[in-house]
């Protein structure tokens, strides 16, 4: 890779931490970056997922607060995530480019109107009429649905965080902070574990890692900076335009 394909992924990197920190969705801008300089999908996407963990790591240790009292479910749920995302890393390279390359526009596009509903499914979930009712679902139903997830997040990721708060707020009766928590854990430990696998996996581009867990890091920073003068949703709606610009551009190139 030249030094300007470098210097494109270090920009997305950036503009991925960024996001992260104020909307989420940032997947969506460095997946796409790193295809674009001519790096193959899987690649691309184990490399992704090895440079953005710190980020995961450090949205974990930033809500630490509010995982206190939830020993039991991270005990019970950490291993499912944990399974999943090594489940996923596993069938992202046993499918191969040629397959992996012709699911991308359809995950791009699942996770840009993930994305697009986040709201809504907030609102839906976590709705005070279901939220009010004295039924209480048993905390381990939630093992399948985040199992089914984290393979999803190990396969690719891109929306990973809306899909896992929506199976906790269906089936966990508490606030939406501490589920928020609890689902930054579960994306860290799915992450984590397709990482490390693919750490031996002979697909990571090391020197684009370096460079954009670094511009991630800086992005993350400036998105801190930036909360509170720019508006999450605006952000949102710019990244979900992206990714289903980029998913048809994906379409028409087959």
């Amino acid at each position: 890779m030249e030094w300007t394909g470098y210097l494109w992924i270090g920009l997305a990197a950036v503009a991925a931490g960024a996001v992260n920190a104020l909307a989420g969705g940032g997947t969506l801008i460095t997946f796409p970056a790193l295809t674009a300089v001519g790096v193959p999908a899987v690649v691309a996407n184990v490399t992704n997922t090895v440079a953005l963990l710190p980020g995961y790591l450090g949205g974990t240790w930033a809500q630490r607060r509010d995982l206190q009292g939830q020993a039991q479910r991270t005990r019970t749920l950490l291993p499912a995530a944990l399974i999943g995302g090594l489940a996923g890393g596993l069938l992202l390279l046993l499918s191969g480019e040629r397959l992996f390359r012709s699911l991308v526009p359809y995950l791009i596009l699942f996770a840009s109107l993930l994305l697009a509903a986040q709201d809504e499914i907030r609102k839906r979930v976590f709705s005070p009429a279901r939220m009010a009712k004295d039924a209480r679902t048993p905390e381990a139903l939630a093992v399948i649905p985040v199992l089914l997830a984290s393979v999803y997040g190990g396969y690719f990721g891109a929306g990973l965080s809306v899909i896992v708060l929506a199976v906790l707020g269906l089936v966990l009766e508490d606030s939406l902070t501490r589920l928020n928590a609890l689902k930054q854990g579960i994306s860290f430990a799915t992450n984590l574990a397709a990482a490390l696998f693919f750490l031996f996996s002979g697909k990571v581009l090391w020197s684009a890692a370096l460079v954009m867990a670094v511009g991630a890091l800086l992005g993350g920073v400036l998105g801190g900076k930036l909360a509170g003068r720019v508006k999450p949703i605006v952000l949102r709606w710019l990244v979900v335009s992206i990714g289903v610009v980029v998913s048809v551009i994906y379409f028409i190139r087959g």
